[in-house]
């Protein structure tokens, strides 16, 4: 049986808008320092991980676009439930490649975690009848 849980709209929607604002931050500093964004890779515990996915300069290139469309279209609600999906489809590999391993910084690590519940939030609920989904 499902429970019905009041949340105020405009808690959905500035909960939206504040989730975006980091992957459109994100984008800007893939696609404008793809350079400084591999050393990075490079220099992380687990880079093996995005190397698996091809050339990390294409990797860089294309995560910070579909961070850039994607976050686009969860601030403005449009698609919200594919726009987290594909935003949490580009968090994961950045989180187990840079974040992972870093024993002495697990702030980054635990901030990718608390992003990751707020995409799970966009996915899971239905906002049909108060946005456009």
């Amino acid at each position: 049986m499902k429970t019905k849980i009041l949340v105020s709209q405009r808690s959905v929607q500035i909960f939206r808008v504040l989730l975006s604002g980091i992957f459109l931050v994100a984008s800007f500093s893939h696609l404008l320092n793809v350079e400084k964004t591999i050393q990075r890779i490079d220099q992380a515990r687990f880079k093996g991980i995005a190397y698996f996915f091809g050339d990390p300069k294409w990797m860089v290139i294309l995560s910070g676009i579909a961070m850039l469309i994607a976050g686009f279209c969860l601030l403005i609600s449009y698609k919200t439930k594919w726009a987290a999906i594909i935003l949490m489809a580009v968090l994961i590999p950045i989180t187990l490649t840079v974040q992972v391993g870093q024993i002495t910084t697990l702030g980054p690590l635990f901030k990718n975690i608390a992003i990751l519940g707020g995409l799970t939030f966009f996915i899971l609920n239905d906002f049909n009848n108060s946005e456009k989904q």
